[in-house]
């Protein structure tokens, strides 16, 4: 099977994932501001109402000096496997699929209240950012702003972009510092137990090496490992441990 084929056959067997999210016709509705590579809000064909949903093209991707160029939206799709696989946090179906411009991620559209974000939320919410702390240490994620995190009318918080993770150098950069030197919670310590032993081999490592390179695959079974070694919240470092802006 090949590389497309078998990214293809997990999406479509992912039952979070709305059909009308693999396979419904675009319509682009306008350009998502503030935003450093294209996105567009779009409707997918599926009658009555569409799902609305936000297509980031290969094409529209900055290029970075310490990221290969023209992967940012694959890695969009492979935080959000590796959310469902941990079973935590909250990041929304989000695959690779042909658009309106070419190949991008395509992630289904979360209502959210502008006012509020990480630094909103932190007091009342901490037990969930413990969560979204270990989750950015196992994906190595360089870009954690606390307008990343979205507050749903339901309460639920989601977690946005995720295009540059999973470098196989140490890249954290996050405003969540909260919890230095406390102890993760044992249980999320089995859940990236769990997740390690699936990336050495297996369906987990097939679905997500449509995605990411077999070094990226190695090094974060490393951070997986080192997380549940250490066993505390790290404090920041090394490199420039925080995002600009904040927010």
């Amino acid at each position: 099977m090949s590389r497309d084929e078998r990214a293809f056959e997990a999406r479509v067997n992912d039952p979070a994932i709305p059909r009308a999210l693999v396979d419904g016709e675009l319509a682009l509705l306008g350009v998502l501001p503030e935003s450093s590579n294209y996105a567009f809000l779009a409707r997918t064909s599926e009658e009555p109402e569409g799902l609305l949903v936000v297509y980031k093209p290969q094409r529209g991707e900055a290029p970075l000096w310490d990221f290969p160029e023209g992967t940012l939206h694959q890695r969009e799709a492979a935080a959000y496997v590796v959310s469902r696989e941990l079973g935590w946090p909250n990041v929304p179906p989000t695959i690779v699929r042909e658009g309106p411009h070419g190949v991008g991620s395509v992630q289904l559209f979360v209502d959210f209240d502008p006012s509020q974000h990480f630094f909103t939320l932190e007091v009342e919410r901490a037990a969930e950012f413990r969560k979204v702390a270990v989750f950015d240490l196992v994906i190595n994620n360089a870009d954690r702003k606390g307008g990343h995190c979205l507050l749903a009318p339901d309460g639920t918080i989601w977690l946005i972009d995720h295009g540059v993770c999973f470098h196989e150098e140490p890249k954290l950069r996050t405003v969540i510092w909260t919890f230095v030197g406390e102890p993760i919670e044992p249980s999320l310590l089995a859940d990236v137990a769990r997740l390690s032993a699936s990336l050495t081999e297996g369906p987990l490592r097939e679905e997500l090496s449509a995605l990411l390179s077999p070094a990226e695959l190695d090094a974060m079974s490393v951070r997986a490992r080192d997380v549940i070694h250490a066993g505390v919240y790290p404090e920041p470092g090394p490199g420039r441990p925080f995002p600009w802006p904040p927010v």
